[in-house]
């Protein structure tokens, strides 16, 4: 990694006492469901202010379309969708943390349902709970077939508008976390931010909670929402947080895939009522592949269609469902998005392909969301809470970010106490933080050309297959890029996202480089064997040049044993 990209502090030169004040009890960085979440309990002890980088509405949350997952009903146990959690994570999950948050599902569930959530239900009120891939039951509380996040995100945004204390700043970039000093563990006060109207903008706060989401927009396919490019790792590690897990990009085996248009998730809960995976002739792909054959684990799938790929030289796969009855009822957003290009699930079959989806890695966290940066807290995608290993199981996503975002919103009280054991004072006192970045007069390259050619080389090279030459080589081109995009002080959100960018990718490829292995969604094509020795957590600081290395967590329970016995 490139000596800009370990030491840089902050983005832009400030002078903290002489910018615009504004104080709070906790800052969450965020308005998805985790940063949503986290701010309504946050609010039961303390004023808060929730950042959205956009309008409100425009999260990755609101883009989920498969479900919340949850041992809901009396068929189904906490014990079989931990075991079937630990069977996807191959070997990488931290036990306690995944029983935790799995053991939260019906009273998270339960909780929405209670502030209006709008679930799918059949003629006698019950729950409709569909299965997706690597789930042995049907255990996903879904919403208008295929917008359970846009539900639950309306759900969340107008229970924390109607709470008390809560203010929301839209359309604000929070640019850097603020430390008490510059030293590794220094206690984070709060953030800097920029807004179009009001400009730059001191936010002191005794906790701060990042939520920003995750990191899928470093890949040129991807489906997530075009400001979901990493800047909460970026910002974390510039502050002094460890990030864990990087290399672990969760792609998405079936994203809509038509030349010159946008990729569209088609969620997996299709194949959950029959859909199959196949060829342009019609012949299956995940038979015999897996012993649940098109609801494999992610990983399986999306390696499937991109080794047919390979092999064929095809563009895409095709999912057939056409055998399901009442698809545009189902699955109505689907079926609207494949009009529009003249296609039909009831008689076309549908081109698809994998797509960068979920970022595993993030920010290290505990139970309750604390990271080693003594103030700062992070939630849902930003974090890498253990939960999902080397691979997530579906829709786990929207109930670790509930269960994290409640967790750290509780959490945070701890700063409250006017004798904290780390030392951060009165939200009332700003710190004399003065940041000085020295000019430079290396040329200057173009901040799109930038940030579209690493999306392509990070497809390239690290996407569904790497090898440890090419990722080298993208550390060198990242390297390149830093040097002279690093050394500038921009003044708009697209280059600060672009420096962001460039150090969330250079995290991933160090992650994966180091990862010489291959396990759960992290393929190297050079060491395609599993090594015992990394069922463990590469955590990358500021400042180090190697990792350190954490065990996984381990549990004995029926659950664990369960996914050792399938394989996991």
């Amino acid at each position: 990694m490139h000596e800009l990209l370990r030491e840089r502090r902050y983005l832009i030169p400030f002078r903290a006492l002489l910018l615009p004040q504004i104080f709070t009890d906790t800052l969450v960085i965020g308005a998805g469901s985790a940063g949503l979440r986290a701010a309504v309990e946050a609010a039961t002890h303390g004023d808060v202010i929730v950042l959205a980088k956009g309008e409100g509405d425009v999260s990755a949350s609101a883009w989920a379309q498969g479900g919340i997952a949850g041992a809901i009903t009396g068929e189904d146990t906490i014990e079989a969708h931990l075991a079937d959690t630990l069977a996807a994570g191959a070997g990488l999950c931290d036990e306690p943390a995944a029983r935790r948050i799995i053991e939260s599902g019906p009273a998270r569930v339960a909780e929405l349902i209670e502030w209006g959530c709008r679930f799918d239900r059949d003629d006698a009120g019950d729950l409709v709970l569909a299965r997706e891939g690597g789930h042995s039951a049907a255990r996903i509380a879904r919403a208008d077939g295929d917008a359970t996040g846009q539900e639950i995100q309306r759900t969340l945004w107008a229970r924390a508008k109607a709470t008390s204390g809560v203010r929301f700043f839209t359309s604000c970039f929070a640019l850097d976390l603020l430390t008490a000093g510059d030293e590794i563990g220094s206690p984070c006060v709060g953030a800097i931010t920029h807004h179009p109207k009001h400009g730059l903008q001191m936010i002191w706060a005794r906790a701060t909670i990042l939520a920003s989401g995750g990191g899928g927009g470093l890949w040129r396919e991807t489906t997530n929402p075009p400001g979901a490019v990493g800047d909460g790792p970026a910002m974390a590690y510039r502050a002094g947080a460890s990030v864990a897990d990087m290399a672990f990009m969760q792609f998405h085996p079936t994203t809509l895939y038509l030349a010159g248009a946008s990729r569209s998730l088609i969620t997996e809960a299709v194949r959950g009522e029959g859909a199959r995976l196949v060829d342009r002739h019609g012949s299956r792909l995940m038979a015999g592949v897996h012993e649940l054959e098109d609801l494999a684990p992610r990983d399986v799938v999306s390696q499937t269609i991109a080794r047919h790929l390979a092999d064929t030289g095809e563009t895409s796969a095709f999912l057939d469902a056409r055998d399901i009855p009442g698809f545009a009822e189902r699955f109505p957003h689907i079926a609207g998005r494949l009009a529009k290009f003249d296609l039909d699930a009831a008689r076309d079959l549908i081109p698809v392909r994998p797509a960068a989806h979920y970022m595993i890695g993030g920010v290290r966290v505990d139970a309750s969301g604390r990271t080693d940066v003594p103030g700062l807290y992070a939630a849902g995608e930003a974090a890498a809470t253990g939960l999902h290993g080397a691979n997530r199981l579906a829709s786990n996503s929207l109930l670790e970010a509930l269960a994290t975002g409640e967790a750290s919103g509780r959490a945070c009280e701890e700063m409250r106490a006017p004798d904290n054991a780390w030392g951060v004072g009165p939200r009332s006192a700003p710190v004399a933080i003065n940041s000085a970045i020295p000019s430079s007069d290396r040329g200057e390259l173009d901040v799109e050309d930038v940030r579209t050619s690493l999306r392509s080389v990070m497809w390239r090279h690290v996407g569904l297959s790497r090898t440890g030459a090419a990722l080298r080589d993208v550390e060198e081109m990242i390297g390149f890029w830093a040097r002279y995009t690093l050394d500038k002080v921009f003044d708009d959100r697209r280059g600060w996202e672009a420096q962001n960018m460039l150090l969330a990718a250079a995290l991933v490829a160090g992650s994966a480089l180091w990862r010489a292995e291959s396990r759960g969604c992290h393929a190297r094509a050079d060491v395609p064997g599993t090594d015992p020795d990394l069922a463990a957590h590469d955590r990358w600081r500021r400042g180090a040049e190697e990792p350190t290395v954490e065990p996984a967590t381990r549990e004995r329970s029926r659950a664990g044993e369960a996914a050792l016995t399938r394989g996991g």
